[in-house]
């Protein structure tokens, strides 16, 4: 198995012994299925290998490239502060480097750990069960969606309504995703004073027999929805309701599986916010969890406690059909690569918070983002764009573009928010503005300060 497999090339003879015993007569031979033109002949943009010394010079400039200064953007990806504990028990190379568990035997380790975050993700969203992870919020809600389409067997159409208020990269993320599958999506647009889904606009899907509807909590803008009154309105046109939401403000939000009468019926997002660093990016990784009742259609790893032949716990993959690895045109899902790793670090981080701390990270985030929102719009020039509650990121408005003033700021150490002008034209000049619990009074008066000179 993969997990025991020393990493080392192979010599020159190992590689003529395996084609021997292949019966070919060159590596290229493994390649014949796929068409020249499809075939890369060169890698010119590589360039010659660096010897160890070198890469680390390189490393060490790369680094001192790197500025360090106060970051106000939020826009899915959050900075929080995370114990150190946290990653260097994840960098444990037991636990960095384990292989996927398909040998339950040889890897009690992992599927503990996996379990218990099942068990945490259930907990926080108030669900029944919850997979091993996903590659990251986006590909996850994507795969509610066709998970939705596959499970509503009732529904009349294959229309999903998704918010307009919904993450841009989510939505885009939704349409690439599920290209093949021909459904309809339709976005649902927000509320010109409010920010939030404009139920309004709900009206003319009555009774259309809608397959499923997307509601986001917080949504793009931070804004905080009526997921009561939206939940009940789906459930009444017998549509599925997949919750998107950032796992923090759950700690401080009504948890999805209470929502409305009924509950939500899958719940996704990013695990981000619990103990994953920005990094450049990533990685991150998705989270699912749903009814008991569509946990044939939920895609992904699921791992189950057992007992073994003497009776003692143990823990194993379950509810997974072989066709999950091998038969992929017969998948419910191709998402098989495991993001353990960083629900690894996900389950330390809820661990040592507990669900007091984490509601305590929530509720500085949101203190932190409504004080700098009220010093925000006091300064001459910036406005506010939505009043409605939110949670820790808010949009306000300049009289003039947005980008040049970011840009400004970023001179000056301040990463300012995310410009909407690109996603929300309509918005005018306007900006996300997050605000965590890594930010002290004197952040919050640095950035005003800082704001003012430039304006």
């Amino acid at each position: 198995m993969g997990f025991d497999m020393p990493y080392i090339p192979h010599t020159e003879q190992d590689i003529q012994q395996m084609l021997a015993h292949l019966g070919i007569d060159s590596v290229d031979a493994l390649f014949s299925e796929i068409p020249e033109n499809l075939r890369i002949q060169n890698l010119t943009g590589i360039p010659e290998a660096l010897s160890e010394m070198d890469v680390a010079k390189l490393m060490r400039e790369r680094a001192h490239s790197n500025k360090h200064g106060l970051c106000f953007i939020g826009a899915g990806a959050y900075e929080h502060y995370i114990p150190a504990v946290v990653w260097d028990i994840v960098s444990r190379g037991e636990i960095l480097t384990a292989y996927t568990p398909y040998q339950a035997e040889a890897s009690q380790g992992t599927l503990q750990i996996i379990y218990e975050y099942q068990s945490m993700i259930c907990h926080l969203m108030k669900m029944d069960v919850a997979n091993a992870s996903m590659y990251d919020g986006a590909s996850a809600l994507a795969e509610a969606v066709l998970m939705a389409a596959r499970a509503n067997k009732n529904a009349t159409s294959k229309t999903i309504l998704l918010p307009k208020a919904l993450h841009p990269a989510y939505r885009q993320a939704i349409k690439s995703i599920t290209a093949p599958y021909h459904l309809e999506l339709v976005e649902i647009p927000f509320h010109n004073q409010k920010g939030d889904l404009n139920v309004d606009a709900l009206q003319k899907y009555a009774g259309k027999g809608i397959a499923a509807m997307v509601i986001a909590q917080p949504n793009f803008f931070g804004a905080l929805e009526d997921a009561d009154a939206l939940t009940n309105w789906a459930h009444q046109q017998g549509a599925i309701v997949i919750a998107c939401v950032n796992p923090l403000a759950m700690a401080l939000l009504k948890a999805p599986g209470t929502w409305g009468d009924k509950g939500a019926d899958v719940v996704v997002g990013d695990g981000q916010p619990l103990g994953a660093p920005l990094a450049s990016g990533g990685p991150y990784f998705g989270f699912m969890s749903c009814k008991q009742e569509y946990i044939r259609q939920m895609p992904g790893r699921i791992v189950g406690r057992t007992v073994d032949v003497d009776g003692k716990a143990g823990f194993v993959l379950t509810m997974q059909a072989r066709e999950q690895h091998i038969r992929r045109a017969k998948a419910t899902s191709n998402i098989c690569s495991n993001q353990a790793l960083m629900a690894t670090a996900a389950t330390i981080y809820m661990s040592l918070l507990g669900a007091e701390g984490l509601k305590r990270v929530a509720t500085t985030s949101h203190v932190n983002a409504k004080n700098l929102r009220e010093k925000l719009i006091a300064i001459k020039g910036v406005k506010s764009v939505f009043n409605h509650p939110f949670f820790h990121e808010f949009v306000v408005c300049f009289d003039k573009p947005v980008a040049p003033i970011l840009e400004k700021l970023a001179k000056r150490g301040i990463q300012g928010g995310y410009d909407l002008s690109a996603d929300y034209p309509e918005l005018g000049n306007a900006l996300l503005v997050c605000a965590t619990e890594t930010k002290s009074e004197a952040d919050l008066q640095t950035y005003i300060q800082t704001l003012e000179k430039v304006l």
